[in-house]
């Protein structure tokens, strides 16, 4: 069974046209305004080499 990753809740406050956009540009990628964040962090986080690469999968 995959391990559950932990996960930490924040306030964030966005201007009206800054939500707005992020809402449309979710809502173009099927994702929830949420995980489109999650996302966008993720990929500056990559872009930037400051995420860890994943370690390959376990043999079984």
């Amino acid at each position: 069974m995959a391990k559950k990753e932990s996960t930490k809740s924040f306030l964030l406050r966005l201007d009206s046209a800054t939500m707005q956009m992020v809402e449309t540009w979710a809502a173009q990628e099927f994702r929830s305004v949420n995980g489109q964040l999650q996302w966008i962090v993720a990929e500056a986080l990559r872009r930037h080499g400051r995420k860890p690469k994943a370690p390959p999968p376990a043999a079984e």
